[in-house]
């Protein structure tokens, strides 16, 4: 099961913003949060419990320029893709949007379709970097910090560079179990003297810290000849 990709929607067009809500959910992909003005966004991105895969931000908004919003954000440490929607396709708005930190530009109107290819482009990109925010069970996992923090009990714990590299493989798995030598030869490399012992032994320390009960495991599941990440969302 591939998890969920929470996306703000930051538009004061209220008949545009439900149109791109609708489109987002009709897969079951995305789960989007509305904002109508740069105040509500911030308010929703200041929470503690909040958390962003991807923004798409309308430039021209009430309270002031989405472009600005933008180079804030990044100010603030959001390293999400952010992408600008704007009613201008002037090669020099463009210019500045991008400027301020946006990953891309589009201008109105747009097709849903493309804005959605964008869209995934742009997760998958940051998926691939080392800024990228995970969700796993109830932590937040950052691989660039090799630490999972547990917001509701405020608890982070510490993770070796190959236990977050075996976390991070099997979550881009999307649920689906990896074999033990794939897992060993991507976390590893082609090393001869490396065996799936030692992958064993560190998927075991891994579960004593991640796993409630490490006797019986509900995240780090042994399948299929090798290893399931369970990244079904808490409740």
């Amino acid at each position: 099961m591939s998890s969920q990709h929470p996306i703000l929607v930051v538009d004061d067009d209220t008949v545009l913003r439900t149109a791109l809500v609708e489109q987002l959910l009709h897969d079951g992909e995305f789960v989007p949060t509305e904002a109508e003005n740069l105040a509500d966004a911030q308010t929703i991105i200041s929470q503690a419990d909040s958390r962003f895969d991807a923004i798409l931000l309308d430039v021209g908004l009430p309270d002031g320029d989405g472009r600005d919003f933008c180079k804030s954000l990044r100010n603030q440490g959001i390293k999400v893709p952010i992408i600008m929607l704007t009613g201008s396709a002037d090669e020099s708005d463009i210019v500045r949007g991008l400027d301020s930190g946006a990953n891309d530009y589009l201008a109105k109107p747009f097709r849903v379709n493309e804005l959605l290819a964008r869209l995934r482009a742009q997760l998958r990109s940051f998926e691939n970097s080392d800024d990228a925010v995970f969700t796993i069970g109830p932590y937040v996992f950052r691989p660039s910090v090799k630490q999972l923090l547990e917001p509701v009990k405020n608890k982070r714990i510490r993770l070796t560079d190959k236990e977050a590299a075996i976390l991070k493989f099997l979550y881009r798995a999307e649920g689906k179990a990896v074999g033990r030598q794939v897992l060993l030869n991507e976390v590893w490399g082609y090393n001869a003297a490396v065996t799936t012992h030692t992958l064993e032994t560190h998927v075991y320390r891994l579960r004593q810290k991640i796993e409630p009960d490490p006797a019986s495991a509900k995240l780090l599941l042994t399948e299929g000849g090798g290893y399931r990440l369970d990244v079904s969302p808490v409740g």
